[in-house]
């Protein structure tokens, strides 16, 4: 199943750069000279990623709002090209997921993408739906039956009788065929289409659980398609709850990601957010500890990273946060950690400034 992108620009350069870069890493891509033809194609067509050009501001601006407008492309990644006069700042301050600096040259672009396309693969898995009906138990003021229509990773579309109280935070309680192991989940309701159907969005679910639902639904999928190997970095800082990690190719703020520490035994492994992106140069990453299962995995990984110096991380992604910083729920207080503190404080500042404040925390890993 290709991935699909949608490329806004009339820079013929441009165009044929991306044309080869992305054919290379078989994203498929439809160009748009104009922002007219491409706002037309937002909302009718379904795309994985949709990258802009700035070279015409008030264009790109008109096409990222109509992404976020289209209920079909609300997941979408989106991607600005920027000149020197527009920078990285202005890039995100539009929207932007990632922020590439024109003029494009093939293999970092290719590196660029090789990040963007394991993020839309991500995306995908967590909005591809398996249509299957079972009974569901929902829990919340009340106690009422439903059935499922259709289930992803990410939620569920299903269909209840008897709901008496309008509620949106619920658990729903269901059983996979074929599985012996009881799924109880937190979620709320994301959409309401009648009396009767209802859309769920699952809210903290715990990674075994996570894991299982992924295997279940992946085995029941039309076409199995394999995840892109995680991205290498090397840990530039540390504290009991965050990282920075230097890389080449970042994720964006708000990915979910999960991170391999390689271990004499078998790697250690944990859950965290990017809660600061610099393009080019590296992520911070704020461990997920809102559970007890979360707060294990990052205790054992904090302590497989204070083993050596200069280690090296593997990072995967595992979604996209649609929600506000705030909402995100880590498990602690973002004052409570002052690699954390930093990540907020610094969130607009430029590599080289947020550098100098890192090195007057007196970092506890030095690369």
């Amino acid at each position: 199943m290709n991935l699909k992108s949608l490329l806004l620009s009339s820079d013929e350069k441009t165009v044929r750069v991306l044309r080869r870069v992305l054919g290379d890493l078989e994203i498929s891509m439809e160009h748009c000279p104009d922002s007219d033809s491409a706002v037309r194609r937002i909302t009718r067509q379904r795309f994985e990623a949709i990258i802009v050009d700035c070279a015409e501001r008030a264009d790109a601006g008109d096409v990222l709002r109509a992404v976020k407008a289209a209920p079909v492309n609300k997941r979408a990644l989106s991607i600005v090209l920027v000149e020197n006069d527009v920078g990285l700042k202005g890039g995100f301050e539009m929207g932007a997921h990632f922020v590439l600096h024109k003029p494009l040259a093939v293999e970092r672009a290719k590196g660029s993408f090789r990040a963007v396309r394991a993020l839309m693969k991500s995306e995908r898995r967590l909005q591809m739906r398996v249509p299957v009906e079972i009974p569901v138990t929902c829990l919340g003021a009340s106690r009422y039956p439903a059935r499922t229509i259709d289930l992803c990773e990410g939620g569920m579309a299903i269909r209840f009788t008897g709901r008496q109280a309008k509620e949106n935070a619920m658990r729903f309680a269901f059983e996979l065929p074929g599985l012996d192991e009881k799924f109880e989940i937190a979620g709320e309701l994301a959409w309401e289409g009648d009396e009767s159907r209802a859309g769920v969005r699952f809210q903290d679910v715990s990674e075994s659980k996570r894991g299982a639902l992924r295997k279940w639904l992946t085995s029941h999928l039309p076409e199995n398609e394999p995840d892109d190997p995680p991205v290498v970095c090397r840990l530039k800082d540390l504290s009991d709850g965050a990282c920075y990690l230097t890389t080449s190719f970042p994720f964006p703020k708000f990915s979910r990601v999960i991170l391999s520490v390689p271990s004499i035994t078998a790697p250690v492994r944990g859950n965290g957010i990017v809660r600061l992106a610099h393009p080019e140069f590296g992520m911070g990453i704020e461990f997920l500890q809102s559970t007890a299962e979360q707060q294990e995995q990052t205790r054992r990984m904090v302590e497989a990273l204070r083993e050596g110096v200069e280690v090296d991380v593997f990072v995967e992604p595992d979604g996209l946060e649609s929600g506000p910083e705030e909402k995100t729920s880590t498990g602690h207080s973002p004052n409570s950690d002052e690699l954390i503190h930093l990540f907020r404080q610094q969130a607009r500042a430029s590599v080289e400034v947020f550098l100098e404040k890192l090195q007057l925390r007196q970092p506890q890993v030095s690369s």
